[in-house]
Formats: C-alpha cells, structure tokens, sequence
C-alpha cells in the first residue's frame, strides 16, 4: 500500500454478469444485489489507486455506509453483461461519497444509478479522519 501519495483515480469501470442466485423465478436481479455490487464497485476503485480494504483495515481505518440510495430504472437479468461505473466524487474530513451507474454496454441503457457515503471510523467504532493518503492528490 503507498501511504505517500494521494488518490488518482476517481472513476473506475467493472464488469458484472449476474449470477443465478442472484435472480429471482423470472430472471430478474433482486434489489438487494446492488449495494453489494457497490461495494465491488468501490473496492476496486481503491484497488485501481493502489490500496486495499484488508491492508486499510490492518492499519486501523475502516468505512461504513452512513447512507446508500439506489434508482431502480430498468431490471437487470441474469447473465447479461453489465457495467458498473463507481465514481468517487467527494473526499472530506470523515467521510467519502461515491456514485454508480448500472448499464447495459451492449445498448448503453442505464439499469440503475446511486450514490452511497461512507464514514471512516476506527476499531473500536469511533468516527475518525481519513488519513491523508487517501486524499485526492494534486
């Protein structure tokens, strides 16, 4: 993990294809599925700038949803290809937001969108700063 430099990347783009487990009788993604796919979402954007959730927990730094909301426009179904676009748009003292887009690259339709924020706290549950290199850099 590179505790020197800031966060460079912003925006990170994964593919998802839904599992059958996921679905419901019809195919259909259950709406429970997308905070978990936003979490993949989020997770990798970190992993994009060089740090990971295990090595941030190691070191005493950990994120909770203080706030999640999804827009459900279109269904997703089970085994389509899918993007999920994360975007970190806000970095402050205590906190991160991020927000999503869930399409469809084969027609560019767009199946959901959100925005989460999370907070930093510490082992014991306690809100804390976020470090500084997880800061936007220059």
């Amino acid at each position: 993990m590179n505790l020197t430099q800031g966060v460079k990347i912003d925006k990170y783009t994964v593919q998802i294809r839904p599992r059958y487990s996921e679905t419901d009788q019809g195919g259909v993604v259950h709406h429970s599925v997308y905070p978990v796919w936003f979490e993949i979402g989020r997770t990798e954007l970190l992993r994009a700038n060089g740090l990971v959730y295990k090595e941030l927990e190691e070191n005493g730094v950990f994120f909770v949803i203080a706030r999640i909301e999804i827009k459900y426009r279109q269904p997703a179904r089970y085994d389509e290809l899918l993007e999920l676009e994360t975007v970190c748009s806000k970095v402050s003292t205590c906190k991160i937001e991020h927000n999503y887009i869930l399409k469809r690259p084969c027609d560019g339709i767009i199946l959901a969108e959100g925005s989460s924020t999370l907070a930093c706290i510490d082992k014991n549950g306690k809100v804390q700063r976020i470090p500084e290199y997880m800061y936007p850099a220059d």
